[in-house]
């Protein structure tokens, strides 16, 4: 047996050993070499896919916030489209979605893009897909809303003021409940003839051809109307510096043979006009925006069934009370505790991004022809006396002196003396003047006094006049003299003032509702045109009876809807 043969054999064993060894090393090393390439081209992968995926958001962001501005006037799918088409991921958008209001847009998109993975596919990942989706919304948040409601007297039959009165009701407490932060207001303006803007509105403006003069016979109080000069219905709204005429406080409808005015005949009612309202000549009048539902029910509650129709001028006051230029008379009323303080700068301008303006406008009628007493007949002295002694009255006409001598103008018989039906040389004072007694126009007249035209029309109505002060001494005819004291303005043109102020509103982005309630054909065809969308007439109701509340109801629900607070 020999010592080295075995020990060969061991270094042999040895040597084999560790060349296995080494082998399995190496396939470590490979293997782990493996691992950390596909570690890291993971890392590449995700990188690639987190930089589209980012890139892909970002674009869904800024596309879809620029699509739902109230201020974008192109196709906001458009918009989406093209930001992605210059950020050359087009094909990359999968779906956008409109949804557009009255006073919001709501956009949606999503977009996907396959980053197509290098590394991840040697794990079974062949697809990593970057996904987005984004949402834009823009809503308004403060709504000023103006009710323009006809009282005229034919909403005095079928129970029409009652309903009125139930769904308005209705309105102001669905709409304000909920309103914890006072982002919403309701005014009110009521409208039959005129729309009586109430004393302290009236004294906002630069008042002409005031009632309010020192008469014998007090004018009646509440007479707070004006004559809209024409140009008003193309503007937006009523300027508070230019000359605004105050309408006339006389009875133009009765007829010749009626002597003392009746209110309900007059354009502009007084007080004595709402004897079936416990809330008096107040009920009538305009409302400066609120936000307690208490008091507009109050004010609702007050309203009266009287009068004649102008939808012109009650569209064109709740136009105006949305203007911003009111903003100072707003002020003026906050300042005197007669609008809350949460108001402060309203109105809000036209284009504030978070401000929505909407008229409610509701009639039983069509426009009936307006009569305007013209300027030389409605203040300054008239050409009437009365006398001191018994009341009654005569009358001087300038063509019945004849001055060309002495002696004429000393035969001269100018005043007519209505209960004798005679001409005089003086105005009558209780007795007649000599028949040889001499007309002076020097004279100082005693026992008589000139009325003024306020004062003429507060005694009597104005078809009496003409016909007994006029026609009757054969100085002018009934219908002549009629149209010598007052114009009237056609329904015709009533209509396209009508229209011309939906149309300056509608422009600015006032929502106009239009509610016909029992109106006549016209009056339907008037409403429709005036409201929003009036080809399709979805701002547009024709109701009857309890339908109304419906009307009011689905409006309510459409601005609730719409509004969401940011």
């Amino acid at each position: 047996m020999t010592l080295g043969g075995p020990g060969r054999s061991l270094s042999g064993t040895t040597g084999k050993f560790l060349a296995d060894e080494a082998g399995t090393l190496t396939v470590f090393g490979l293997t782990f070499l493996i691992l950390m390439i596909m570690i890291g081209g993971v890392a590449v992968d995700v990188m690639r896919y987190e930089a589209r995926r980012t890139l892909l958001q970002n674009t869904l962001d800024r596309s879809t916030l620029a699509a739902a501005s109230l201020t974008q006037d192109l196709d906001p799918k458009g918009v989406v489209n093209d930001y992605f088409l210059k950020a050359g991921l087009l094909q990359d958008l999968t779906s956008v979605t409109v949804v557009s209001a009255i006073n919001g847009r709501k956009v949606t998109a999503t977009a996907a893009s396959d980053t197509n993975p290098i590394f991840m596919h040697l794990a079974g990942v062949n697809q990593l897909d970057a996904l987005g989706l984004s949402t834009a919304e823009q809503r308004i948040n403060n709504v000023e809303i103006m009710l323009v409601l006809d009282v005229s007297g034919s909403m005095a039959s079928n129970s029409k003021l009652t309903n009125l009165k139930t769904a308005a009701n209705q309105f102001v407490t669905s709409m304000l409940t909920n309103d914890i932060e006072h982002k919403i207001s309701i005014g009110i303006v009521p409208f039959n003839g005129q729309v009586n803007l109430g004393t302290d509105l009236a004294g906002e403006f630069n008042l002409t051809d005031l009632n309010g003069l020192p008469l014998s016979t007090p004018i009646q109080a509440g007479v707070d109307c004006v004559d809209l000069p024409l140009s008003a219905y193309s503007s937006y709204a009523v300027s508070t510096s230019d000359p605004l005429p105050m309408t006339s406080n006389v009875d133009t409808y009765s007829g010749s043979s009626t002597q003392t005015p009746y209110e309900l005949n007059k354009w502009c009612p007084g007080s004595t006009a709402y004897t079936g309202n416990p809330a008096g000549s107040g009920g009538n009048i305009v409302r400066l925006p609120q936000q307690d539902i208490q008091t507009l029910q109050g004010y609702i509650n007050g309203l009266s069934a009287v009068g004649a129709t102008s939808i012109n001028a009650g569209l064109k006051w709740g136009v105006s009370l949305l203007d911003p230029s009111m903003q100072t008379v707003y002020s003026h009323a906050m300042t005197a505790n007669k609008m809350p303080a949460t108001m402060s700068g309203r109105p809000l301008a036209y284009d504030a991004p978070d401000a929505m303006k909407v008229i409610v406008l509701m009639t039983d009628g069509e426009n009936f022809a307006e009569e305007r007493v013209n300027h030389d007949y409605k203040t300054g002295v008239s050409p009437i006396w009365k006398s001191t002694l018994d009341g009654k009255y005569s009358i001087y006409h300038d063509s019945k002196v004849n001055s060309t001598t002495s002696a004429k103008l000393c035969a001269s018989r100018p005043f007519y003396v209505l209960h004798l039906n005679a001409w005089q040389s003086r105005p009558w004072n209780g007795t007649s003047p000599l028949s040889t007694a001499c007309y002076d126009p020097n004279a100082l007249v005693v026992g008589s006094t000139a009325m003024t035209w306020p004062q003429v029309w507060a005694a009597m109505t104005m078809q009496y006049v003409a016909q007994n002060f006029y026609a009757k001494p054969g100085m002018a005819t009934l219908s002549s003299q009629m149209n010598l004291f007052r114009a009237q303005t056609a329904t015709t043109t009533m209509d396209t003032q009508l229209q011309e102020a939906c149309t300056a509103a509608k422009n600015n982005n006032v929502i106009i509702y239009g509610i016909a309630f029992e109106a006549t054909t016209n009056g339907q065809t008037q409403i429709r045109n005036c409201s929003t969308d009036s080809v399709a007439g979805s701002h547009y109701f024709n109701a009857s009876g309890i339908q109304i509340s419906s009307a009011f109801a689905a409006i309510a629900k459409n601005i609730s809807q719409l509004r969401l607070t940011q």
